[in-house]
Parts: structure tokens; C-alpha cells; sequence
């Protein structure tokens, strides 16, 4: 992502939106981790804090918004629509305020309910 100032110009990585939107996202209530789907057997894997990033997508619009999806596992038993709006308010929140970017949309995929 590239923003400029009257200072001159900012450049973002996809890395830091990925780091922020894990960090915001696994921090809500009922979220386990973050999901990534195998190449090989095509399983639904828990990822380490190290590696949440993977299960974020961020897509740069032209408008120079972003969009940001999610792929999370979530704890059984909890309401999943009221987990999914907070994450995407917690999200777009921590996002904006962080990097100063307006967030377009946030999509959240649960891939899975862990015990």
C-alpha cells in the first residue's frame, strides 16, 4: 500500500496488514486462531502465533482502501454471527487506527469449531 503526504511517501507492506489482522482478530472472544487450508490433504490447520498471517488475505482496491479477508477456527459452542461482527469491527478498527488506511470491507470464513 502506498499513501503520500505532503512530507512525502509511505509505503506499507502486506506483512504489516497481515500481522495487525491476525493480532486484532485472535484477540476476540471465541476465536481459537487463525485457519489455513493444507495443499496436500486439504484439512483445515490451527496456525502458531508466529505464522497467524497466512490466514489473512488483503486485497488493495483502487480507491486506495483495503480489503481484508479472514480464515479463523472458532471455539464450540458460541454464537458465530456475533463472534463474526466483532471481529470485523475489531478489525477495521485496529486496522484504520494503526496504519491510517480506511478498511473497505472485512470478510470473515470460519473454517472450522474447535472443542
Amino acid at each position: 500500500m502506498k499513501m503520500q503526504t505532503e512530507k512525502g511517501e509511505i509505503r506499507i507492506s502486506s506483512e504489516v496488514f497481515t500481522n495487525i489482522t491476525g493480532a486484532a482478530a485472535t484477540n476476540c472472544y471465541g476465536v481459537k486462531g487463525m485457519a489455513v487450508r493444507s495443499a496436500t490433504d486439504g484439512l483445515v490447520h490451527l496456525l502458531k502465533r508466529e505464522s497467524m498471517g497466512k490466514g489473512v488475505k488483503v486485497y488493495y482496491n483502487e480507491d486506495n482502501t483495503v480489503s481484508i479477508e479472514l480464515h479463523i477456527i472458532v471455539e464450540n459452542g458460541v454464537n458465530l454471527v456475533a463472534v463474526c461482527r466483532s471481529i470485523m469491527s475489531e478489525v477495521r478498527y485496529v486496522v484504520s487506527k494503526t496504519t491510517g488506511c480506511t478498511v473497505k470491507s472485512v470478510d470473515v470464513c470460519v473454517d472450522s469449531m474447535r472443542v
